[in-house]
């Protein structure tokens, strides 16, 4: 069912997965990768002392050790193959180049390795990718080491929705089973809804949540909610509310993600009240607000020009013991400020500054333009746009 649901002409032309894959390769080749660097460590050892006995084991912990990928990757050569090349070193190794963003290494050492790795190096290699920016790089790695496994099947999806590759991600999913025998899990599921709701593709979303189940898939909390952020995106709060409501009604608790995805919403509408109502409705749920839900709100009150409420917020926001960003900090300075509350101003900045945090220099900017220009107003009230 669900496969006949995603196979239903959408709005645009998708194009069969294969046709679309080589077409995205082909647009974005990148040069072969690059040559190792000269392996003239071989007969002395990259670090002394060396150690006399050595394991898997210890050979990852010495290569995730080193500050310098590269002499990480020295140490991986010297070392002798049989050890090397089990997973804990090789995914280790992945692990350090990948950070490193030393894809030529890795792209190298993969047509050096006299056996294909195993996939949890793999995993890591698509994941870093995608942060990279280079989703095309995940795809083409991913249909070289077939077959691969779910992990890495859901590291590609993800990697694709990263990087906004939404029709290429749905082809993928669409082709999971036929092209590469993998069923796929929630997670895979949760991706590919993400993909439609970017797209806005809501309502197609919503049937890939009632047919999950028909596949033996039980839709969770993370699912409800990113269709839940799928309507917010579109201003549809009564449908967003209707879904929230769906996920109380099966008993489930939603968590700080779901509520504050509800609050922004209420916000972007410039609904404070219904904002401030579904914090109320969280806390009474026992679930806190998190440094998020208050900087989507105290954002909310400044654009709303609500100095006092914003100020309350952040205070609350500090009581419980979060940090407020320098950014958040100028919004409500700034307000203040431009409202003529120039001393109330310098008591939150002061309040900042004696908590040891640090305030961006835009704050301190701010408050010094004011104050100078109170010299030339004994009331000390200052209208918006007198600077």
């Amino acid at each position: 069912m669900l496969h006949s649901i995603l196979s239903s002409p959408p709005r645009r032309h998708l194009h069969p997965f294969s046709t679309a894959a080589a077409a995205a390769i082909a647009a974005n080749s990148v040069p072969a990768a690059a040559s190792l660097p000269s392996s003239s460590f071989t007969i002395q050892p990259p670090i002394h002392p060396w150690p006399r006995r050595l394991t898997p084991h210890n050979l990852a912990s010495l290569i995730s050790r080193q500050h310098d990928p590269n002499l990480s990757l020295q140490i991986f050569h010297h070392a002798h193959p049989s050890l090397s090349h089990a997973l804990q070193p090789l995914h280790a190794l992945f692990l350090k180049l990948s950070r490193a963003r030393l894809f030529s290494h890795l792209e190298s050492l993969l047509t050096r390795l006299p056996t294909p790795p195993p996939e949890p190096p793999l995993t890591t290699l698509i994941r870093a990718y995608g942060v990279a920016g280079k989703p095309l790089s995940a795809l083409r790695l991913f249909l070289k080491f077939q077959p691969l496994g779910l992990s890495s099947l859901n590291a590609l999806l993800n990697a694709l929705v990263q990087n906004k590759r939404h029709r290429l991600a749905h082809s993928v999913f669409k082709s999971s089973t036929e092209k590469f025998g993998l069923v796929p899990n929630v997670v895979s599921c949760n991706i590919l809804l993400k993909a439609l709701c970017k797209r806005n593709e809501v309502d197609v979303a919503v049937r890939v949540l009632d047919e999950m189940s028909l596949m033996g898939l039980v839709p969770n909390v993370v699912s409800y909610t990113t269709v839940l952020g799928g309507f917010v995106l579109r201003g549809d709060m009564e449908s967003a509310m209707r879904v929230f409501g769906e996920i109380l009604d099966k008993g489930w608790m939603p968590d700080v993600t779901s509520y504050t995805v509800l609050v922004s919403g209420f916000c972007r509408l410039g609904k404070l009240v219904d904002a401030i109502r579904v914090m109320d409705l969280m806390e009474e749920n026992g679930v806190q607000p998190n440094e998020v839900t208050y900087g989507v709100m105290i954002e909310a009150y400044c654009k709303g020009r609500k100095p006092g409420e914003a100020v309350n917020l952040l205070e609350d926001m500090v009581t419980k013991g979060f940090v407020p960003s320098s950014v958040l900090c100028c919004k409500v300075v700034d307000l203040l400020c431009e409202e003529g509350s120039v001393e109330r101003a310098c008591e939150v900045w002061r309040g900042q500054v004696r908590k040891g945090w640090r305030v961006g220099g835009a704050v301190v900017s701010t408050i010094k333009k004011k104050e100078r220009a109170l010299r030339f107003y004994p009331q000390r009230q200052l209208q918006p746009g007198v600077l």
